[in-house]
């Protein structure tokens, strides 16, 4: 069973992937957002024109199904396509020049992606206290929540076809949400 965790950053996704994985016996795949932003020349806290956001969150989709596609058997990793789609439409605002097939193409792919690599989507909401990272996106309350919102909304589109389980926010013992999570695994 492939399983991606989904939620803004700093909610501890990579801290329980990699527990559910050594738990389960399971192939961890990390994903490399923060790598990819390093060799753009970017830092994922520093403000950019969308152009150069959807271009970032191409190549990011493009690492990442070619890392999903290399895992083969069953994994867990602690990004999705929902993810990738949440922090790209996180950049919109009401003037933003977007090029609309571009964006399509881009949303259309992570649906795809979605529903082709995963049997099941792990929602991990904001809730852990926020710790600073090295290469990580700004420790924002409200965008962390705003980048909840639309992973929210995301899997509740009729485009994504695999299941998902939701994280009450007032869950933040570790080990409550592994045997949470290892349950549906």
């Amino acid at each position: 069973m492939n399983v991606g965790l989904c939620g803004a950053h700093r909610t501890g996704k990579t801290t329980l992937a990699l527990e559910l994985a050594k738990l389960k016996g399971a192939q961890f795949v990390r994903t490399r957002v923060s790598e990819i932003f390093q060799e753009c020349g970017l830092h994922p806290a520093q403000p950019m024109d969308f152009a150069t956001r959807l271009k970032v969150q191409f190549r990011i989709l493009d690492a990442c199904e070619s890392d999903w596609q290399r895992a083969g058997g069953s994994f867990i990793t602690d990004r999705t396509p929902v993810d990738l789609m949440a922090y790209t439409l996180g950049d919109v605002q009401g003037d933003t020049e977007v090029n609309q097939p571009d964006f399509d193409h881009y949303i259309e792919r992570c649906f795809e992606s979605a529903n082709r690599f995963f049997d099941a989507l792990v929602i991990i909401q904001p809730g852990i206290p926020l710790e600073a990272a090295e290469g990580k996106a700004a420790l924002n309350n409200a965008y962390i929540e705003h980048i909840n919102s639309l992973i929210l909304g995301l899997c509740h589109d009729e485009r994504l076809n695999c299941r998902f389980l939701r994280v009450s926010r007032s869950m933040t013992d570790l080990n409550e949400r592994i045997r949470l999570v290892a349950e549906i695994m």
